[in-house]
C-alpha cells in the first residue's frame, strides 16, 4: 500500500489549490463564478480531492481555468483516477479499522480494546513476516537506542528493526501472566507507536496504520490516555502526509479530546499542532488558527524532562517549526520563514529535509522561485541522506507547484536533480516514473527491490 499518488486527480486538485493558498470554500466560489452556476460547494471539492467522486470534463476544464493549470494535466490525472479508483491510505482497510477503533476509544477510554493474545500476535505480524522472535520483549534501552538512531537516519533503514521489536513485544505479552502483562502493555504501546512512525517514514502507510492500531489498543489496555493520544496523534500526522486531511483531523481531535486531561503541556501542544496542520491542509482556516493559538497557550516553555520519555525530542524549537509549517499550509508564508529556517539543524538530515520542503513551499508562495528551488534542492539531498520517503515525497510534489515557472533555469535544475535523485530514494510514489517538468522521464533503474546510495552501496527496500 502506498500513499495517494500525486499524479491522480484528487491529490493534484488539492496541491494546485493549496499552491494558491485557497481553501476548499474559495475554490468552490471561484468555480461558481467562472461557470455562472452556484452549484459547486466546499463539500463537492472535498469529494473530488478524496476521489469519492470525479468531476466531468466540463468541470475539469473550469478547474484548469481557475487554478491556472494545463487542462491536459487534469484530464490525464482524471483518466488515471478512473482507471485505478480510490487509492492510498484514504481508502484503505487499515485506515478504516483505525478510525473505527479511535471512535470506540473516544466513546469509552476504559473499553477493553485489547482482545485475545492471538489477535495481538496477528496484528504484530501485519508489519512483517510472522516468525518466532527470540529474547523476550525489547529492553527499554533498546527502544531508546533505536529512537536516537531515528534522529539521524530514516525509515528505509530502521523500519525492519522497528517491526522486529514490535513482534518481540507482542509475543512476550501473549505469553505473559496477569502481573507481567500489566508491565508489558506500555512497552507494547510504545514499541507499536515507534514502529508505526518508522513504517510511515519508509513510505508504507498501511503497515504504519496497523502498528498504530495495535499501539492504541495496548495504551488503552494499560490505562494510559496520554500515550494513546500520542499514538493517535502520530497516526493523524501520517494521514496528513498522505493527502487525507479529513481523516487526519478526525484522529487529531480524538487524540486531543481523549488525552488532554492526562497530558503534560508539551503533549497537549503537540496534539493541538496535529489538529492545526490537518485543519489547514483541509482548508479549515479558522479551526487551524484556533488550534495554533491554543497550542501556543498550552506549550509555554516546554521542559522535555517533565514530559514522558517517548517525547524527549519535543522542545520549543520543534513547536516553533510546527507553527511555521502550519502557517505555510494556511498561505501565510512571511511569518513562517524565520521559524522554518531555524529548524534546519546540522546533523539532522530528515528534520532538515522535512522543514526545508515547507520552507521551499513558503518561498514559492512569495514568488521567490530561485530561492525555493535552491532550498528544495538542499532538502532533497538531505532526504536522500536520511532515507526518508516521508521527507522526499513533498519535495517531488513541489515540482508540480513549479510547473508555471518551468521555463526558468532554477526550475529546470531542480527537475534534473529530482530525476537523478529518484534512484537513491526509498521506493514509493516519489520514485515512480513520471514525466518531469523538464520533459525527462525518470525513475529507479530496472525496478529492482533495492535503491542505490550515493557511493554505490545498496539500500534494501523495507519489507517490514
Amino acid at each position: 500500500m502506498t500513499p495517494p499518488d500525486p499524479r491522480l486527480l484528487g491529490p493534484l486538485i488539492a496541491q494546485l489549490r493549496l499552491a494558491r493558498g485557497w481553501s476548499q470554500q474559495r475554490l468552490a466560489a471561484e468555480l461558481c463564478a467562472a461557470s455562472g452556476a452556484p452549484t459547486v460547494t466546499r463539500h463537492e471539492i472535498s469529494r473530488w480531492e478524496r476521489q469519492a467522486r470525479l468531476p466531468g470534463d466540463r468541470w475539469l476544464h473550469r478547474l484548469a481555468l481557475v487554478l491556472d493549470a494545463p487542462a491536459g494535466l487534469l484530464v490525464e490525472a482524471a483518466g488515471r483516477s478512473r482507471h485505478r479508483g480510490p487509492v492510498g491510505a484514504g481508502g484503505s482497510r487499515s485506515r478504516s479499522a483505525l478510525l473505527a477503533l479511535a471512535q470506540r476509544w473516544a466513546a469509552d477510554p476504559h473499553a477493553p480494546l485489547l482482545v485475545a493474545p492471538a489477535a495481538v500476535d496477528r496484528d504484530a505480524d501485519a508489519g512483517g513476516p510472522g516468525r518466532s522472535e527470540p529474547g523476550g520483549p525489547p529492553a527499554p534501552g533498546e527502544l531508546a537506542e533505536l529512537r536516537r538512531l531515528d534522529d539521524v537516519s530514516g525509515g528505509a533503514d530502521l523500519a525492519p528493526a522497528g517491526a522486529y521489536r514490535l513482534r518481540r513485544a507482542a509475543r512476550a505479552l501473549a505469553g505473559a501472566g496477569p502481573a507481567e502483562r500489566r508491565r508489558l502493555l506500555p512497552v507494547l504501546a510504545e514499541t507499536a507507536q515507534f514502529a508505526g512512525w518508522l513504517h510511515a517514514d519508509a513510505g508504507d502507510p498501511a503497515a504504519g496504520l496497523d502498528a498504530y492500531r495495535l499501539g492504541l489498543r495496548a495504551a488503552a489496555a494499560a490505562g494510559d490516555p496520554a500515550l494513546a493520544g500520542h499514538v493517535l496523534g502520530s497516526a493523524s500526522h501520517l494521514l496528513a502526509g498522505a493527502a487525507d486531511p479529513e481523516g487526519a483531523l478526525l484522529l487529531a481531535r480524538t487524540a486531543y479530546a481523549g488525552a488532554r486531561r492526562a497530558a503534560g503541556p508539551g503533549l497537549r501542544a503537540l496534539l493541538l499542532h496535529r489538529v492545526a496542520l490537518a485543519a489547514a491542509l483541509g482548508g479549515r482556516t479558522r479551526a487551524a488558527r484556533q488550534a495554533l493559538d491554543a497550542a501556543r497557550r498550552a506549550g509555554g516553555a516546554v521542559e522535555p524532562a517533565a514530559e514522558p520519555p517517548w517525547l524527549y525530542w519535543l522542545d520549543d524549537a520543534e513547536l516553533a517549526a510546527m507553527t511555521g509549517r502550519t502557517l505555510v499550509a494556511l498561505g501565510r508564508p512571511r511569518p513562517a520563514l524565520p521559524l522554518l529556517r531555524a529548524a534546519r539543524r546540522a546533523g539532522r538530515p530528515r528534520r532538515a529535509a522535512v522543514y526545508g520542503g515547507w520552507l521551499a513551499r513558503g518561498l514559492l508562495q512569495l514568488g521567490e522561485v530561485e530561492q525555493a528551488c535552491a532550498v528544495a534542492g538542499a532538502a532533497l539531498l538531505d532526504a536522500v541522506r536520511a532515507g526518508s520517503a516521508r521527507a522526499a515525497t513533498p519535495l517531488a510534489e513541489l515540482e508540480r507547484r513549479l510547473a508555471a515557472h518551468r521555463g526558468e533555469p532554477a526550475v529546470r535544475r531542480y527537475a534534473a536533480l529530482l530525476a537523478d535523485a529518484r534512484g537513491f530514494l526509498p521506493r514509493g510514489p516519489v520514485t515512480a516514473p513520471v514525466r518531469s517538468s523538464s520533459g525527462r522521464r525518470a525513475g529507479p533503474p530496472g525496478g529492482s527491490g533495492a535503491t542505490r546510495r550515493p557511493g554505490g552501496g545498496a539500500r534494501p527496500t523495507p519489507t517490514g
